[in-house]
């Protein structure tokens, strides 16, 4: 008889996630580039693919942390969205996006922006449900996971804080 426990193999964890699009005419604002908007719809959908890879499961977005709009988006460039899963919690899970864009006519490619979502998995009610935990493995995702801590730590400070001022700003009780 076959022990089924000693059999089971464990799938590779869908850490990464690459997307690569053409930034076309349609996305332009008045000056040329890419809209800011049109943007960040894309890092959502890119965040949402890589988390809801990685889970299993629908998810939401939470916050959107430190969008770094680096250099602008040129209409015509091919700009590839590498995200990670850096850091999960019990229901949540940080997606960094590192957002290269490449010049295809002269071979040239930048770093154009960098941003980080908190996105929580669900269940189909809309009830937060548990992900699985990262499995760190390489010096890279070690350094990743450290600093998305701090920045876990940095969003916690700022929610205490925002409640603090809406606690003194708030109008008196007649």
């Amino acid at each position: 008889m076959i022990n089924e426990e000693s059999t089971r193999v464990i799938a590779p964890q869908h850490k990464t996630l690459s997307m690569t699009l053409l930034m076309t005419p349609d996305m332009a604002n008045f000056s040329g580039h890419v809209h800011g908007g049109a943007t960040l719809r894309l890092l959502d959908q890119v965040a949402y693919a890589c988390a809801a890879r990685y889970a299993n499961h629908y998810v939401v977005t939470l916050s959107v942390d430190q969008v770094f709009f680096r250099q602008p988006l040129k209409v015509g460039e091919l700009v590839t969205f590498l995200a990670a899963v850096n850091y999960t919690g019990n229901t949540s899970m940080e997606i960094g996006i590192r957002v290269i864009a490449e010049d295809i006519m002269n071979k040239s490619t930048r770093h154009a922006m960098t941003s980080y979502f908190t996105m929580v998995a669900v269940d189909p009610q809309g009830r937060p449900v548990q992900v699985p935990p990262l499995q760190i493995e390489t010096p890279l995702e070690r350094r990743r996971h450290a600093s998305a801590a701090l920045r876990r730590e940095f969003r916690r400070e700022i929610e205490r804080r925002n409640q603090e001022i809406r606690r003194m700003h708030m109008p008196a009780d007649d």
